[in-house]
Order: C-alpha cells, then structure tokens, then sequence
C-alpha cells in the first residue's frame, strides 16, 4: 500500500521552512552588525534548520558564535516585517555592487542569462536587504527557538576551485522544548559517532598517508567485518547466489560503453595508462558482472543467474563530502546483479524483497520506509528502454510490495532514465533515516552491452537486468551500525565477547584455563591480567562495550564457576563455566541483540 503524507503535516513542514529561511536572514543582518564587510553568499532552510555562508575578513571563532546569537535575539525581540519587493535587474546589480556584495551580483546576472528575468525578488526586514525568493514568516519574532551550532568551510557554487566560504549553522524550532530535545538528540548523536567510536574502540582509522577516504581496518573493526561478511556469504549462498570475482581497474572503452564516462566521470579517479591504453578505477561493479554474463551464449533455461560479489570501488569524492565510514573514496559493494526473462520477475522481486527484509532484521533494523521510484508517464525520450518495459517493471514492484504487505512512498517521476527502483531505508534508534537496500531495474545496461539470451523458439530475447545492493557499501553500513548499537555490538558481531577478570594475581592461572574452555566452545574471549584493581577492569571492560564480564576469584576456584557481569551493569551472579559457554554461545549462534 501506498503511504501519503497528511495535509497537516505538510502545512508543519512548510511553516517550518519558512521560519528556518526567515531565520537565516536573521543571522545574516546578524553578521552584517558584527562585521560589517562581510559578503553575503546564499542561506536556505534545511532539514532541521539553516545556514549561511560567508566570506569574511578573518575566521569565526566560539566566541563570534555567541555574539551572533545575541544579536539575532535582539533582531528577533524587536518583531521587524518581512516586507517582499522587487527590483529590475540591473538596478539591483547596482544596488548590491554599491554594497560590496559581489554574490549576491553573480546570482543576479546567473538568473538575467539562464532564466531571461527582467526583474528580482527582494525581501526586508530592518535595514537589511536579500535577495530571496521567500516565502518567510511574518516577522522576526515569529522565528521560533533557535541555536546557533557551529561552523564549516565550504566552497562558492561548491566548486572546489572557487572561493572557500565560512558556513555558520544553526537549527530552529517552533517551540523551546522541541528545540531542546533536539540539542539532547545531537549529544546522543556526538556520542554515537562512528568516527569517535571507532577510534576509542580501535576498530578503524584513516591516514593522510594513505590518503583521505581510505580506511584502514583495525583487527577488532576487522573481526566484525569478517563475521558480516560470513553472514553475507552464508545468506547468498542459501538464496541461490552464485559468487563471482573481478578486476579493480578496467579499459576505458569499458566504462565508456556502460555511460561512466559520460556521467559520471568527475566522481572517477584519474585514468592510468598501460600499452597505450587508458585504465579507470573501478566506480562500480555492474560493467564486469555483464562481461561474466556475455562470455558465452545464455539460453532461457539458464535463467534468472543471481550474480553475487563484495567487490571494491573507489570514487573521487570532494574533500568537503568526506565523512569517515558514511561517505569514503573506497568501499566494498555487496552488490548483486540479477538476470532474468519477463515472466521471472515477478518472482524474482518478491524474493529478492524477502532477502534484504530478513538479513536487515538480523541486524536488528525492524523499522522501515520503502520507496517507490516511478517513471514520468509519456516521457518515454527522457528513459532508456520500451514503455511496456517500464510498465512491466513497475508493475511487478508493486506486486512485490503488495504480495508482502509492505507500506511505501511512490515517488513519481524519481526514477534514474534507467529503470525503475525500490529503495528501503532503515531508521535507527535516534529516529535517523538511512537509505541502505535498492533494487533498481536497468534497461540501459542490457542495451548498450547487447545482452541476449536464446528463447525457447530459438530467437534472440533480451533479458532483464535487477542491480540489487543490500548493504549498500560494507563501510557504510557498518558506519550505520556501529552508531545505531552505540559501539554496543550484539553477542554475535561482538569483536570481544567475554573478557575475564582474575581478582588478584594467584587467580590467574584459572582465569587462562577458563578462557581455554571458552575459546574451544568458540567464544571470543580476553583475560584482563593488569595489575589494576577488579572494579577498574570492569569499568575499562564496560566502555569497550563488552559483553560480558567473568570475574573469577577463590570462590569461583572453588565452585569452577565464574561471575558474570553484563555491560549495562547488572551482575548475574555466579555461572558454571558450561552453563555460562552455552549461554554465550547461544545468543552469538542465534545472532540475539539479547544478552
């Protein structure tokens, strides 16, 4: 079923904007009071609040940011009107140029020559002026609780090669408890970083001599790694994958036959050349899994062939966009590529759905939103393929969606030129969306590397092409998971998952052989032999978030028992060493998020 959004919540949503754009013009008359040579730059709403950007005569520091706050509060205290005006367009050139705000003048002459405009919009409150489309809210006091946040460099037009801006932002709300439970939603989010708990629980690490976007896997971030992996593995092997394995570079008449070439170059690597021929990079997997499927002729008994691989990709992502695990140069793809005829895919999809729902369950993701990404109807020059083929790929989608229950947004007219898509995203614990799993139909790729398979007449078909990404980027969403869990990992991707804690010296030599049976049973296990005291073991243990804790003193000698302690603090008591190695055991092969 289709999910519409309600018309009180659009309404929300549009007030929002509005008093988060008006709020941006705030901090910008702000800024203008503070330094008044400041040049103006472009300053939206976003998702959960604004920014400006700004090039300024030094850089902002802490304390720029409270001053700034106070000023935007005595803008906001004295309620000055939003008026809206326009202005033709030379006479605003002039009229900025005279201000010193040469922006605001290259945004002017952009909409004379790309939109043909003879005139610009204006809007006023005070003695500042922007140039703005709006719309705002009626007046500065209806700016709502705000909070400037912090800053960033980012470039003009984001173009590296321009001038690099100061970004001030902020967040706005419409009442002070909203707001605050939002700064309290940030803090948990600080807390949850990816970057901060992969260096306090030495998971992974970046080098500026390896270079930005290259992450480098500790061995405990690569123990979680490899189990996802097996995970993976064991799950494809199960739904009928076959695992295939190809080169991370490849000629450029390659990419330039799949379009790379001419769409997305700028997010490749530079070329190398080798016997006079230029090699790129691999950006994706899909042009080497179609020369898998084209080394010889297919025939319609063969099909559908579910090609499978973790294979590696590097893409040039600007400086500015780099944000550790979430968004690197290099990242392995679980992709898989999905070749089937058309009265297959219906079945196909359903049961490719029902892979990527249960392997995110595992995982511990039960909260979903689905999307549906159509195609613009009678628009059939702007889409690869035949229109029977796209109604036909829509269609089975649906079926699929339906067939499982399953709610979702249709996005009309969002679908790539390609094909249709269903795109599912997880939301974690603090509520954050993450786009993850996609299938994507392709009609393009199968026409431009020719693909064909025999029918049972004997004439040439052309099958249909399914990318289906379910991870996404293995780096990614182990990003996505080390902050959805906290670093907080279940028992069973847990890189420790039981350290024991020998009291004093002379308990020792028990503490290894009870960490001998544990590691026979296959648990992961340390000892903690420091020379510190029990309870600072126990907290160093805890904010390595591991699982479980085994204290073992005379008593414990005694009984042959231990005395287990979970991370959330609670003490279990004594456990036999058996009953305990089950306990543990069972919860990492049942893959439980229980303790």
């Amino acid at each position: 079923m289709t999910v519409t959004i309600k018309t009180d919540e659009q309404q929300r949503a549009r007030h929002l904007a509005a008093m988060r754009h008006s709020a941006a013009h705030v901090l910008a008359a702000a800024m203008l009071d503070l330094m008044p040579d400041a040049k103006l730059a472009i300053g939206p709403a976003i998702d959960t609040g604004f920014y400006y950007d700004f090039d300024l005569p030094r850089t902002l520091t802490p304390e720029d940011l409270d001053a700034l706050n106070r000023r935007m509060r005595r803008i906001i205290k004295q309620k000055q009107v939003f008026q809206h005006s326009t202005m033709p367009v030379d006479e605003a050139k002039s009229f900025f140029l005279e201000r010193n705000q040469p922006y605001k003048v290259e945004l002017i002459e952009d909409l004379e020559r790309e939109a043909s405009v003879a005139e610009v919009s204006l809007y006023q409150n005070g003695d500042f002026i922007d140039l703005c489309e709006g719309p705002h809210v009626a007046n500065t006091g209806a700016v709502g609780a705000f909070k400037l946040l912090r800053t960033a460099g980012a470039y003009w037009r984001g173009d590296e090669n321009r001038q690099q801006l100061q970004r001030v932002y902020g967040t706005a709300w419409e009442t002070k408890d909203d707001l605050n439970a939002y700064l309290k939603f940030l803090e948990e989010a600080e807390r949850r970083d990816h970057r901060r708990l992969g260096r306090e629980l030495d998971l992974f690490s970046f080098s500026e001599d390896i270079g930005p976007g290259l992450v480098v896997w500790h061995a405990k971030g690569g123990h979680v790694r490899s189990t996802m992996e097996d995970y993976w593995r064991e799950s494809h092997r199960a739904g009928g994958y076959e695992f295939i394995y190809t080169p991370h570079i490849g000629k450029a008449s390659l990419w330039q036959t799949s379009g790379h070439l001419n769409w997305f170059s700028d997010n490749m690597y530079a070329p190398v050349e080798i016997d006079e021929q230029q090699y790129y990079l691999k950006p994706m997997n899909c042009p080497f899994h179609i020369q898998v499927y084209k080394s010889r002729t297919r025939s319609y008994r063969e099909l559908p062939l579910r090609y499978t691989e973790a294979g590696t990709v590097y893409r040039y992502e600007r400086s500015g966009v780099l944000h550790g695990l979430l968004r690197a140069r290099g990242f392995t793809q679980d992709d898989a590529h999905l070749f089937c005829r058309p009265d297959q895919m219906d079945s196909e999809l359903t049961r490719v759905l029902q892979f990527c729902l249960g392997i995110l369950d595992t995982y511990g993701f039960k909260d979903l939103e689905l999307e549906l990404s159509t195609w613009e109807r009678g628009e059939t020059t702007k889409y690869a393929g035949e229109a029977q083929d796209w109604e036909l790929a829509e269609a089975g989608l649906v079926k699929a969606l339906d067939e499982l229950d399953l709610s979702y947004k249709r996005m009309a007219g969002e679908a790539a030129f390609y094909g249709p898509k269903v795109d599912i995203k997880i939301v974690d614990v603090l509520g954050r969306p993450w786009q993850l799993s996609t299938i994507q139909f392709d009609f393009w790729l199968p026409q431009a590397f020719g693909l064909e398979y025999i029918g049972e007449d004997g004439s040439a078909r052309r099958p249909f092409m399914i990318h289906r990404a379910l991870y996404g980027s293995i780096e990614r969403f182990f990003g996505i998971l080390l902050e959805h869990y906290g670093g907080a990992f279940p028992v069973w991707l847990a890189p420790v998952q039981v350290v024991i804690i020998p009291i004093a010296d002379r308990h020792n030599e028990y503490a290894q052989q009870v960490a001998a049976t544990l590691s026979e049973a296959g648990v992961l296990v340390d000892v903690d032999t420091r020379s510190e005291r029990m309870n600072a073991k126990i907290r160093d243990a805890q904010l390595q978030k591991v699982p479980y804790m085994a204290v073992v003193g005379d008593r414990e000698i005694d009984d042959g028992a231990v005395n287990v302690r979970l991370r959330t603090g609670e003490n279990c008591g004594a456990l036999q060493v058996a009953e305990f190695s089950a306990r543990v055991q069972d919860r990492a092969q049942s893959r439980s998020e229980a303790l």
